[in-house]
């Protein structure tokens, strides 16, 4: 992606926190020459090089983009936001958007059974959390697990590069970033307070050498 040095996160805790937090992410391939783009949760496994973990349907054709390992990307959405003229000190300005995304190629494999499986698992314990009552897998019939389990794939991307953009007003002055960082603060939409409290944490990162919380 186009990625000013300005707007370039290059610290690991950072992104990981983006891809922890904004699992559900876009998966993109080549299929039968022309883009084809699945929306997946995903699980990032930080050991080694990074490996993201997945499931499609098998009725999905792109799985079958997986089986020549050739590279894949995938785009994680983090918070995002308009960002009014009106905001700056000075009126001869025009409208931009405020935005964190991280693109993650890597190279896919398809899961073995016994990956699969354990993959489900992990993914029900995230995504269910601490919330009462918590459904589990392991409370369902064996057979009933294993007929749901035909009807998808499983995969892993063996991560070779990571781009994360934090477009977050860098490029203004003190005061006008902290101008967008108010109203954006103030807004009633959550994206909107997400992108200021982003800004705020880059900004005081970069102020003080390091992340503060």
């Amino acid at each position: 992606m186009y990625l000013p040095k300005l707007f370039q996160e290059d610290d690991p805790a950072i992104v990981h926190e983006i891809l922890r937090t904004c699992s559900f992410a876009t998966v993109v391939t080549v299929h039968e020459g022309a883009p084809f783009a699945s929306h997946l949760p995903l699980l990032h496994e930080e050991a080694g090089g990074g490996v993201l973990w997945g499931h499609m349907a098998r009725a999905n054709p792109q799985w079958r983009d997986f089986e020549d390992g050739r590279e894949v990307l995938v785009v994680f959405h983090g918070p995002d936001a308009y960002v009014s003229p009106t905001w700056y000190k000075d009126s001869l300005h025009v409208p931009t958007w405020n935005y964190v995304a991280v693109h993650v190629t890597g190279r896919p494999r398809i899961a073995t059974d016994e990956e699969l499986r354990g993959l489900l698992e992990r993914m029900s314990d995230v995504y269910e959390g601490a919330r009462e009552p918590r459904w589990r897998m392991s409370g369902l019939p064996a057979d009933f697990v294993e007929e749901l389990s035909r009807a998808i794939v499983g995969f892993a991307i063996e991560i070779t590069r990571i781009e994360a953009k934090f477009k977050l007003s860098q490029n203004r002055e003190p005061e006008d970033h902290e101008r967008v960082r108010s109203h954006l603060g103030a807004s009633e939409d959550a994206s909107a307070r997400a992108v200021a409290a982003w800004m705020d944490r880059v900004y005081s990162k970069r102020a003080t050498g390091g992340m503060d919380g």
